[in-house]
């Protein structure tokens, strides 16, 4: 079962995980100012400094407290202003006012990740067999915590400076992919009784077990996902102005929004540009489209005369295939680039996460783990719907094929593209 098969069995093998995942979420922030690091530009998005309080809180609440005999927590009131939304642990400090903590300041955070480094790594390197046993697998599920709040870091940052009309750049970005994508073309799958979820190997998360079977009807994948250009010959045939695309909920909302494009785009003149942590450039049409909503991936679905797949189709067709792609590690942060090759299955893995048909629901058989940390999943089944396959920004030790990422429809500052699907005959 999911949180009991850690993927770290040894001291020298966790400490050099915890070393790693943390350097790299300090990494992803030191190009950034104090300022930044306090913007919270909407409810849904966190500070970058909660970010990297919360995950040293996260170690300091399921690792240290309960199994670190004598530690002392850097500050008593820090479980109240990181607790995200462990209802079990405490009351915690309201959401939407992450961004009004201007105290504690960002030496203070640097110095309470520090606080509790030392104190995992004295703990790690001290405390008996029987207690690495006992947390092996909860430090395995902070590595993973921590890895996602890094993809958080950059999106919620992404958010928030694009409400600055500097629109600046904060990352250094190598030459972007100038190759032209391999055109449209559909692979057949013949589907069947599939098996689905966590095959029990290294870790995984609660939501992507137990492993079972579904039943598959052939149907086809799209090679690749939709691109750019696909997706502005959408906005130009009037599909922002077409209420027979869109769901009831999603037509009421692109409205009062007044969503014409996907997030971060404009059009200057004829030509149409986004907001990247590269600061603004030119929308490149052979790249995935993406930061658009399920709302927008299914209106499109629709109008290309296709539909989305369902995650199960997702994952029975990604089984197939190695795990690789672009991710955070070994492509420029936050840039899909254009597909690349042919005769397969193209970018299944990495540069923007595709939305599918699916509701975010508990697989068969499925129950929480017992204790608070029950709560990181199985509480949020309901509203929300499953992407599949990684981004740009997605860490690559993150990803799984079972791996079920979950917002609600309408959500856009994520990643999010989409692929295409269709029934066969």
């Amino acid at each position: 079962m999911p949180f009991e098969s850690p993927i770290y069995t040894d001291r020298s093998a966790i400490l050099a995980q915890y070393a790693q995942v943390r350097s790299n979420s300090e990494r992803l922030a030191a190009p950034l100012t104090p300022e930044d690091w306090m913007l919270q530009s909407m409810t849904d998005a966190s500070p970058v400094k909660w970010n990297l309080a919360h995950t040293s809180w996260f170690f300091e609440t399921f690792i240290l407290e309960p199994h670190a005999s004598g530690y002392e927590v850097f500050h008593p009131k820090f479980g109240y202003l990181f607790n995200s939304y462990y209802n079990q642990v405490g009351a915690m400090h309201p959401r939407p006012e992450r961004g009004m903590l201007s105290r504690p300041s960002a030496d203070d955070v640097l110095a309470y990740r520090a606080h509790v480094d030392e104190a995992v790594k004295a703990f790690i390197e001290s405390a008996p067999e029987t207690a690495i046993d006992a947390v092996a697998s909860l430090m395995a599920t902070g590595f993973a915590h921590e890895e996602q709040h890094q993809e958080l870091l950059l999106t919620d940052l992404k958010h928030a400076l694009f409400q600055n009309p500097l629109l600046a750049a904060v990352y250094d970005e190598d030459a972007p992919a100038q190759r032209d994508a391999p055109a449209l073309a559909w692979r057949r799958m013949e589907g069947g009784l599939c098996e689905i979820g966590w095959d029990g190997k290294g870790f995984a998360f609660d939501n992507e077990g137990p492993r079972h079977k579904v039943y598959l009807h052939p149907f086809e994948l799209a090679n690749r996902p939709v691109t750019n250009a696909e997706f502005i010959a959408f906005i130009e045939d009037g599909a922002y102005e077409t209420a027979t695309l869109w769901l009831s909920d999603a037509w009421d909302l692109i409205n009062t929004e007044e969503w014409r494009a996907p997030l971060y785009w404009r059009k200057d003149g004829g030509a149409w540009l986004e907001y990247t942590l590269f600061g603004e450039r030119p929308v490149n049409p052979d790249a995935p489209v993406c930061h658009i909503s399920q709302y927008e991936a299914a209106a499109y679905a629709y109008w290309a005369g296709a539909r989305l797949p369902t995650e199960f189709e997702w994952e029975a067709a990604a089984s197939l295939f190695a795990l690789e792609g672009r991710f955070l590690e070994n492509g420029a942060p936050c840039a899909p680039a254009p597909a690349a090759g042919e005769g397969r299955l193209l970018q299944l893995f990495g540069d923007v996460w595709e939305w599918t048909a699916s509701s975010y629901v508990a697989y068969p058989g499925y129950a929480p783990p017992d204790g608070a940390i029950g709560e990181y999943n199985g509480k949020f089944m309901s509203g929300q719907m499953v992407l599949r396959g990684g981004s740009c920004a997605t860490p690559a030790s993150q990803m799984r094929v079972s791996y079920r990422n979950f917002f609600p429809p309408h959500a856009r500052w994520q990643f999010s593209g989409l692929r295409l699907a269709r029934d066969c005959d």
